[in-house]
Order: C-alpha cells, then structure tokens, then sequence
C-alpha cells in the first residue's frame, strides 16, 4: 500500500511538471494557433493545482478517514464484560418463566442463582455436574427441577440488537476491543456461538478459561499482561458495580453500564467517539 502512494504521489508530480511545461513549449511554436495553445496551457497550469487542492481538503474534511492508531488518545483499549453489557441475562425472568410456587420459586432461586456456588462456577474449576449436585443440597426437595433449571439455564441469554453494530463501529474508529467475562464452562459452550461480536474483539478472557474471576484483581492483570495492554490507556465496562471497582484497582477506568445511550457518553467523556 506505501509503495502504492510513492508511485501515485510520483506520478502526480509528473503530471503536474508536464503541465506547467506546456505553456513554454506553446509558447515557442510557430503555428498560427501557438498563442491560442499558449492561454491554454497557461490556464491549466494554474487551474489544475487549483482544482486537485480543491479536492484535496473535501476530501480531508468530509472523506471516510480512519483515525490513525499512533494518535495521542487518552483511550485506546476498551474492554467489555458480556451479560447485560452485549447479550442480556435476566435469572429472574427466566425462572420467572417456570410459573413455580412463590415459596418454590425463592428456595431454588437461593439454591441456585444466589447461591455462592453459582458466581464461584465461572472459575471452571470443577465438571459442570460437581456445581448442579451443590445446587441439589441447598434444595433436595426439588432436585428435578434444579437440575432441569440449571441444564436449560443458557436459554436466557440473547444478543442485544446493538452489540455488534456498536463493537464494529469502535473497531472501525480504530480503537482495540477485548471482552473480559465471567463464564461458566457449560454456559460459555452454549452461547458462544451466539457471539456475533467476537469476531471484532483483539482478545477474549473468559473466567473459565483462566480459573479467575471478577472482581478478583488478579483477572483483570491477567488480561494486561497477555495482551500488553496499558491500564491508563484502557477502559472496562460492566453493569456490576463491584466489578469495576476490582478493574479500578488494577489502574483501569471504568464505566458502570447501564444502557447504550448512558455507556456512549461516559465513553465520550474520555474521548471515544
């Protein structure tokens, strides 16, 4: 592509010299139509460099630029949890969803999605099965349903319509996009192929993968380090308020989400636009 430029910047130099040459070489002619020739030339000369300058800054003002990656951003990383930052997880609604009980539906709600044990999955640590049969022993009395629950847990999660339109919008800015999640094996292996957007993310860590999980700061350095990342340069998003104070101490700014239109001008306030 350099080599591309010097040729046509080359070329262009060329023209350009041929031009202003033609108005002497006019000028000298003997034929009855040489000063006629002369104005011509003379003309062209002075309205081509015109013209191409004239082109020249529309283009600079209203051409598709894409910003440079070496200019001085104070951003130049953005980070982005997953559920209900780009793809929605609603727990409650879902369970919602099985028309239990009251007094049911509380005790495998507390056995199950506020249990300890279900936040402490996303550190993959243990089989899928391990973290189900600790779910049963909060609630043995309703085993069959804990475990239907927890097998079709996945079906709650959805793409939000704008997630990748808005990931390639910044990609296409020229910003570097990383994903940086809590994610239970079983889940992560039926959802991720709903994650249209990864194929804009420069790098992905998911809690599973590295047995670490928000808002352990330790998780959040594990993403610097394996992609050099400067946490000055930085930005983490995620709708949980203690997840960003857990990227805060690891030096990175941060924005607690909470929709699109709110992350956009937090965003613009560090000068991602």
């Amino acid at each position: 592509m350099k080599n591309f430029k010097r040729i046509a910047a080359l070329a262009g130099v060329v023209i350009l010299l041929l031009i202003f040459c033609l108005p002497m070489a006019f000028a000298w002619g003997s034929s009855e139509n040489a000063q006629a020739l002369f104005r011509g030339a003379f003309a062209a000369a002075v309205l081509v460099p015109i013209v191409a300058y004239v082109f020249w800054m529309a283009y600079r003002i209203w051409g598709n630029k894409k910003p440079r990656e070496d200019e001085n951003r104070m951003i130049e990383n953005i980070i982005f949890d997953v559920g209900n930052v780009l793809m929605g997880y609603d727990w409650e609604e879902y369970l919602r969803s099985y028309d239990f009980p009251e007094e049911k539906y509380q005790k495998i709600a507390d056995a199950v999605f506020r249990n300890p044990i279900w936040e402490e999955q996303d550190r993959g640590q243990h089989e899928e099965s391990w973290y189900v049969d600790k779910f049963v022993e909060s609630a043995p009395e309703y085993e069959a349903d804990i475990r239907e629950v927890v097998r079709r847990d996945p079906e709650c999660m959805h793409l939000y319509d704008y997630a990748e339109t808005w990931v390639k919008y910044l990609k296409n800015q020229g910003y570097h996009l990383y994903v940086l999640s809590n994610y239970g094996t079983y889940m992560l292996d039926r959802t991720k192929q709903d994650m249209s957007f990864l194929k804009y993310m420069d790098g992905v860590v998911f809690s599973c993968d590295v047995q670490q999980i928000k808002p352990e700061v330790d998780i959040y350095k594990t993403l610097l380090k394996r992609y050099s990342l400067k946490p000055e340069k930085s930005v983490f998003l995620d709708d949980r308020a203690v997840n960003c104070e857990g990227a805060g101490k690891a030096g990175i700014h941060t924005i607690q989400f909470e929709n699109l239109k709110q992350a956009a001008k937090a965003l613009e306030k560090l000068g991602v636009k």
